[in-house]
This record gives structure tokens, C-alpha cells and sequence, in this order.
């Protein structure tokens, strides 16, 4: 059975914390493998997974990231793939969505993308470089599958960009937490809370915060006052550095568990 955002929001709040999302390249660093990583997050406790769908010039993304891209291009991962992961893993207590760039999803189909991500278990679908102006199609599409459709707010963002956001998005909003790309930093950065602060003048939709979250520190600082807390470039740092496919599922699970417990609300 499907989890949604909400009742996965719900259940982190039910153990007093928030929640606790990951983000994994669908084929990374093969499809079998991101499986085996994915579900190892899971069973530690992960609350959400964004399922990357790789691509070729991900803007948004840091070295990191890019990389792990690279090897799952290299590997033959395509957007069906990134289905099929989602697909194998929608039987897990967590919430499957995927992150891709909005040409991707353009090639694929709009309509015919979220029909195959409801039909694999996917709760929604996190679009970094589709802003709400253009995105009113997608919107419809996924309101139609019951899709979660997630958009990022940013720092720089004025009051009324906020609210527009924040009324464009279903699930929860993603706050950057600082201008750039993805990647592990060894600050947040302060601009995050007062982010949260501005999203919640807005909106009554959980906010969850990403790029540069990377250690268990740092996720306890984030989910003082934030719903749920992205974290991606470090597990994909963890799978790069490790010797083989079992160590990294290991390291993943081990970093999870930290995250997880960090994420309890003092």
C-alpha cells in the first residue's frame, strides 16, 4: 500500500520529530544496487525517499551529486528506471516520490509520468527547476493521481513569491537553505530558520529543508524548527567512497540511523 506524504509527515510527528528524507539516484550506482540502498534507509528508519531521476545537466546539483549521476547514465538508467525503483520499494513504510528536472518529465509525458508514478506506489514528485507559473499542467496532472507536487522556495524569495509557492505546492514546500547547489557543508546556513519562519506566516503545509544538511548536527538544528529535513549528498558520498556495494549499504543504513535519531525534538 502507497504512503503518502502526509501520513508520512504524520507518523514522524507521532514520535515527536521530524521527518527524515533522502534522496538517492534512481541506477545509482546500478539500478539493482539503488534498490538495495534505498530499502537499507528504510529499514533505518528513513521516513521518505526522493528517488533521483538522472540527468545529464543537473543544475541544481553539486559534484556530488553530478557524479552519481554520471555513473547511473553511464550505467543506462533512464526515466522508466527511475519508475522501477520507486515501483520496487513502494512496499516499504516510507513515502517513494521521485526529484527530476522538468525535462525529463517533458520527454516522458507530463500526464503519462504521473500516471505511471501512481500506478508504481510514488506519493509525488519534487520538480527544482519548474516554477509555479509553468507549472499549472503538472499541477492538474498530479492533483489527478492524488501526487504530492513539491516546489522550492528560496531565500531570496520576496513575501508574495512565497505565498505563491507555498499555494502551488502539495505535500510540503522544499526551503533551500541557501542559494547554490546541493552538496555537504559544514553549516546549514542561518537563513534557514528565518525561511521556515517567513513559509509558516503562509501556509499551514509542512516545510522541509534541504542542500547542505549532511551531518546528524546538523539535522537536530533543522528539525527544531523545521517539518522534515533532506539530506543527499551525503549518502551518495558514502556509496562513492565505499569499497563495495555492502559496505556502502552499511554506511547508508548507519547514517540514517543517526539522522533519525537526531531528528527527535527536544
Amino acid at each position: 500500500m502507497t504512503v503518502s506524504v502526509a501520513e508520512a509527515f504524520q507518523a514522524a510527528r507521532g514520535e515527536g520529530r521530524a521527518a527524515i528524507i533522502a534522496y538517492l539516484p534512481a541506477g545509482f550506482p546500478d539500478r539493482a544496487s539503488s534498490i538495495r540502498l534505498i530499502r537499507a534507509m528504510i529499514d533505518a528508519g528513513v521516513d521518505m525517499v526522493e528517488v533521483g531521476v538522472p540527468y545529464s545537466d543537473p543544475v541544481m546539483d553539486g559534484p556530488v551529486i553530478c557524479r552519481a549521476a554520471e555513473i547511473a547514465l553511464e550505467a543506462g538508467a533512464t526515466t522508466a528506471d527511475a519508475l522501477e525503483v520507486v515501483r520496487a520499494c513502494s512496499d516499504t513504510p516510507a513515502a517513494m516520490l521521485t526529484m527530476s528536472y522538468w525535462n525529463l518529465i517533458e520527454a516522458y509525458g507530463p500526464e503519462r509520468f504521473a500516471a505511471d508514478l501512481a500506478a508504481a506506489g510514488g506519493a509525488g514528485t519534487i520538480t527544482p527547476d519548474l516554477t509555479p507559473e509553468e507549472g499549472q499542467q503538472w499541477i492538474a496532472d498530479s492533483d489527478s493521481k492524488q501526487l504530492a507536487h513539491v516546489f522550492l522556495a528560496a531565500p531570496s524569495s520576496g513575501d508574495s513569491r512565497l505565498q505563491l509557492v507555498a499555494d502551488s505546492s502539495a505535500g510540503f514546500v522544499y526551503a533551500a537553505s541557501l542559494m547554490g547547489v546541493t552538496g555537504v557543508r559544514s553549516a546549514v546556513g542561518g537563513t534557514a530558520e528565518e525561511l521556515v519562519s517567513r513559509l509558516r506566516q503562509v501556509t499551514d503545509t509542512p516545510v522541509a529543508v534541504g542542500l547542505g544538511v549532511s551531518t546528524a548536527k546538523q539535522a537536530s538544528e533543522v528539525a527544531a524548527f523545521a517539518d522534515g529535513v533532506i539530506v543527499g549528498s551525503a549518502f551518495v558520498k558514502r556509496i562513492l567512497e565505499a569499497p563495495d556495494i555492502d559496505a556502502a549499504e552499511g554506511s547508508v543504513a548507519e547514517l540514517a540511523g543517526e539522522l533519525v535519531a537526531a531528528s527527535h525534538r527536544q
